[in-house]
């Protein structure tokens, strides 16, 4: 699994934790072993402008997700022409620490929780999940809850 995190963010983070929380995810996904992924940590104003652009939002949020390839769960591949199992390309996940650190703050957890928390989140965006719906809500906190607590038991 090729997981590539960049912190263009002034915060420190666990990337390490980062990048095995990801893989610990996109197996547990079932998704293929050789996928990529690319976790962002940017600042508040970076943020701020991504959020704008993408989603039309004036403000800085926790996390954006920019899938590229069509994956979804339980698809060990992106899938090909030929039927020889590709890898695909996932996307990006873009996190923001200093929102994730007034969130943290709030849910009275730590800052790495709560960027954990955000990268599980923006990986399943990436896998097609949403939340916009209150069936659609229930499905994927649910799955993120779950893949959290089975990642915070394996280590």
């Amino acid at each position: 699994m090729s997981i590539e995190v960049l912190n263009e963010s002034s915060a420190s983070a666990d990337e390490v934790a980062l990048v095995e929380l990801a893989r610990h995810v996109l197996d547990a996904m079932r998704i293929h072993p050789q996928a990529e992924l690319s976790i962002l940590m940017v600042d508040e104003p970076a943020m701020h402008e991504l959020n704008q652009k993408w989603m039309g939002e004036d403000k800085p949020t926790d996390v954006l997700a920019f899938p590229m390839d069509e994956l979804r769960p339980g698809h060990l591949s992106g899938g090909s022409e030929d039927g020889v199992a590709d890898p695909g390309l996932l996307g990006d996940v873009v996190l923001c620490p200093a929102v994730a650190e007034r969130q943290a703050k709030t849910a009275g957890h730590s800052t790495q929780d709560e960027m954990e928390l955000l990268c599980t989140h923006g990986i399943l965006h990436l896998l097609g999940y949403d939340h916009a719906e209150p069936e659609e809500h229930t499905e994927m906190f649910g799955l993120q809850g779950r893949l959290l607590a089975s990642w915070r038991e394996s280590r």
